[in-house]
């Protein structure tokens, strides 16, 4: 993009996000908060994601509304985006509790009222590779300055996180260093581990969108995406010929690529019945159920993963070049609860010898470290802290909770 381009963008967006938007937010804020309300707000999807369907459930029982809106993607400042921000603007004013679980620019530039608490419940556990504020001015971020201009976390009150661990990643990333508003409550989404009603419904479902599942042995392929969010690429290293003809008619592969990857790499027709791109049909969830091991590279999937007490191996060809191009909050291979592999064949000689080489201690100590407030009761833990205020003297908008930027753990 042109440097007269991007003073235009960043021109638009000023417009909208501390005119346009502030301007609906102050109109319908002269009317007072509504106790009982909460807005979800989703920056692309355009049903509730699994990031926030428990908290929202919880919510329901406790009486609350639940109110959800999708901003959709920006598409270059569009009247459609536009009229959404607006709404989300025109609704959040009135709220008493906003939920995000993603970067969300809108919400982090609106002059957001203190009786409202805006609760970040973020999309993963654990800390892999470098976001936000981490990243900035290498080459997937963008510069500090326009970072700082439009914060993409401004107005934080509450993040929560999977393990005490990783605060410090996050309060790094989201800008929020000093504020104690970063807490390792778990992660809401989780809780469905722990619930083996669910875990069922995930294999059952597994099972009947790929029947050759129910009687062979089940590898996960889920990398993460290459390039930056707005051109993510899939990458193409697992050579599914080779891996077919090392594992034998035993094994079957699913592959499930990242959200955000529109053009997915060809399965060979020599693979039809040993490789099934499940990116479309079943939910990281369900696909993680139905595996025996998980292969990946940079996925913050692997902190899930851990749960399940499987073997995770990870493929990583281009690791001296992720690291450049994005980085790591801790060294790969010192963090990585499973052995790296660069090409098919290492990854697929080790799979031929499961479960001899699978060190469960490795990722036993993996996921104490990483994923130890997730114990199926997060969400919870996190209405508890959001809700701190619930029956105490005086209004709700007492609460420590509702000062952004000094949040205090009273669970």
């Amino acid at each position: 993009m042109g440097t007269t381009a991007r003073h235009v963008k960043g021109a638009l967006k000023t417009l909208l996000y501390y005119g346009v938007d502030s301007l609906a937010y102050r109109a319908h804020a002269v009317l007072p908060v509504i106790d009982d309300q909460a807005l979800f707000v989703e920056r692309s999807r355009t049903e509730p994601s699994t990031d926030i369907t428990l908290v929202m459930q919880e919510l329901a029982s406790r009486g609350f509304t639940c109110d959800f809106v999708s901003l959709g993607k920006e598409d270059g400042l569009g009247v459609g985006y536009i009229l959404r921000c607006v709404n989300m603007s025109w609704r959040a004013a009135r709220a008493r509790l906003l939920f995000l679980s993603d970067a969300n620019m809108p919400v982090g530039c609106l002059p957001i009222r203190p009786q409202t608490a805006v609760v970040q419940l973020w999309h993963a556990c654990g800390a892999f590779k470098r976001f936000g504020h981490s990243s900035a001015n290498m080459l997937f971020g963008s510069g500090t300055d326009e970072m700082r201009r439009f914060p993409h976390y401004g107005n934080t009150t509450l993040a929560t996180v999977s393990s005490p661990e990783v605060i410090w990643a996050y309060e790094e990333a989201m800008n929020l260093e000093g504020t104690g508003a970063v807490q390792a409550l778990g992660v809401s989404r989780t809780d469905a581990f722990f619930n083996k009603e669910q875990t069922d419904a995930w294999l059952a479902q597994a099972h009947s969108v790929v029947p050759q599942t129910k009687d062979k042995r089940v590898l996960l392929y889920a990398p993460t995406f290459r390039g930056k969010v707005t051109n993510a690429e899939a990458p193409d290293f697992l050579d599914f010929e080779k891996l077919a003809k090392a594992l034998g008619d035993g094994w079957v592969v699913l592959v499930k690529h990242h959200p955000l990857v529109r053009e997915r790499p060809v399965i060979p027709d020599t693979c039809d019945d040993f490789v099934f791109d499940v990116s479309e049909c079943l939910s990281i969830e369900e696909a993680m159920a139905v595996a025996d091991v998980c292969v990946t590279d940079y996925s913050s999937l692997v902190f899930e993963w851990s749960l399940l007490d499987r073997p995770v191996a990870f493929l990583a060809p281009d690791r001296d070049e992720y690291d450049d191009w994005r980085g790591f909050y801790y060294d790969y291979d010192q963090m990585t609860p499973g052995p790296v592999f660069v090409t098919t064949e290492e990854l697929a000689d080790w799979v031929c010898q499961l479960p001899g080489l699978f060190n469960k201690e490795e990722l036993v100590a993996f996921r104490k470290k990483f994923m130890s407030s997730c114990d199926g009761h997060a969400t919870e833990r996190i209405l508890d802290v959001a809700l701190a205020a619930e029956g105490a003297e005086g209004a709700k908008g007492d609460s420590p909770l509702m000062r952004h930027g000094e949040v205090s753990y009273v669970g």
